[in-house]
């Protein structure tokens, strides 16, 4: 879907008009977002999308990508929204990292750490896409991995890990994989893809 663009979008033409409007005021005036990105959800809705989002999520991403601010004043601008927003809120400047961070810095990389610290599977999920598969370093990439194992989120959710997976992240997976058969609990089907490519030099799980 294109960043500048509502079209796709599912709407009313009342929230489409409103939506409009507030993408215009972003533009010109930083600050109007602080106003309308909480107030997505009641003018636009909630509907899901085919790509697995929502409607408010996409609409905020747009008004994301409309802020015209750089460097420090957009770090501390996005910041502030993650830092005060509702969950939803939360998940949809999460999604909009790859869009925002223009130069691809790395520098909204300490929100995607503060939720990987929580336990909101639905927030860890939306840290972990692509903006995390392709700033995280491997050591804290991995340990996000795990804590998806841990949390039960599927690993289908996590971005870039076809291409992250290593032979470090293999041994952990299968020190997992140990302990839930050893205390009789169930190993999610999901790690075995994971760790096959590795076994041949690292031995079977």
């Amino acid at each position: 879907m294109p960043l500048s663009d509502a079209s796709p979008l599912p709407l009313t033409p009342e929230a489409r008009a409103w939506l409009d409007t507030a993408l215009a005021e972003v533009a010109a005036d930083p600050a109007a977002i602080r106003t309308r990105f909480p107030a997505v959800r009641r003018h636009c809705g909630r509907g899901p999308l085919p790509d697995g989002r929502t409607i408010d999520e996409a609409a905020r991403v747009l008004l994301l990508a409309a802020l015209p601010l750089r460097d420090q004043a957009l770090a501390d601008e996005v910041a502030a929204l993650h830092r005060y927003g509702d969950p939803a809120e939360q998940r949809a400047v999460l999604r909009a990292l790859p869009q925002i961070d223009r130069e691809g810095t790395g520098r909204f990389l300490d929100l995607v750490r503060g939720t990987l610290r929580g336990n909101d599977n639905t927030l860890i999920e939306a840290a972990l896409g692509p903006y995390a598969a392709a700033h995280l370093p491997a050591d804290e990439y991995r340990q996000a991995v795990l804590k998806c194992v841990f949390c039960e989120i599927p690993l289908a959710r996590v971005a870039g890990l076809h291409d992250r997976a290593d032979a470090e992240l293999t041994r952990m997976l299968g020190d997992f994989a140990r302990e839930r058969t050893a205390a009789g609990r169930p190993v999610p089907e999901d790690i075995a893809p994971l760790v096959r490519p590795f076994t041949t030099t690292h031995g079977a799980m």
